[in-house]
């Protein structure tokens, strides 16, 4: 399974998604970078990764949206293609209109790096080597990691079931302790904390995402 692992100028954990993804002996992985005007077409998903995309300036995740491999990134949802957003990706993807709401400055104003629990909130793809109700620990990294959405559009992803991850406990501030969510149709994914930093160290539960990940592809989920 061929998954694609795209680099925008500050990036910081493009190359940790890929020693990640390849070292669960899953999945065949490329890097792409964020000039690239290629169809996608023949990958099986697509990782925005973490880190300082442009440096945060404007907005975060606001300039790498406008990217032009973005374009190949929107087409590749339309059809189905599987994308996840890690960190900085999930602010991309919010900022580019393919995952409701919007990442802003934890509530605190500080940045925030440690680790973290999240309670699986559903029955979702992107969790279905976990059951509902469970709980992980994966690390967190940043100082704009605050979901944010209005009420309508919160009871609008309840009904869908779009909610992948709430944090514990109170961490940055955001709505409803958001930390992962999903698009209506279940193929694109934004989370605030690391899978990637979670596979070979202290805690191994970021191998149950790409475990998740590699079951979606083969449609088992």
């Amino acid at each position: 399974m061929k998954v694609g692992v795209i680099t925008f100028p500050g990036s910081n954990c493009d190359d940790d998604c890929v020693y990640a993804l390849q070292g669960t002996g899953l999945f065949q992985v490329s890097s792409l970078w964020h000039k690239s005007t290629e169809s996608l077409g023949d990958l099986a998903a697509v990782v925005l990764p973490g880190g300082f995309s442009y440096g945060d300036y404007l907005r975060t995740g606001a300039m790498a949206a406008v990217s032009p491999i973005m374009d190949q990134v929107k087409a590749f949802a339309a059809a189905g293609g599987k994308v996840l957003g890690i960190c900085n990706g999930f602010q991309i993807l919010c900022e580019a209109g393919l995952l409701p709401g919007a990442l802003v400055r934890n509530e605190k104003l500080n940045f925030i790096c440690r680790d973290v629990t999240l309670e699986v909130s559903g029955s979702n793809p992107w969790t279905s080597s976990l059951t509902q109700g469970s709980r992980i620990q994966l690390p967190i990294a940043h100082g704009e990691g605050r979901y944010v959405t209005d009420p309508t559009t919160y009871s609008e992803m309840l009904k869908h079931n779009q909610i992948v991850f709430r944090y514990t406990e109170a961490v940055n501030g955001s709505y409803e302790n958001i930390a992962g969510i999903t698009n209506q149709e279940k193929n694109v994914c934004g989370m605030m904390p690391h899978p990637e930093r979670a596979t070979d160290l202290k805690t191994r539960d970021g191998l149950k995402i790409w475990q998740a990940l590699s079951e979606q592809l083969k449609g088992v989920s």
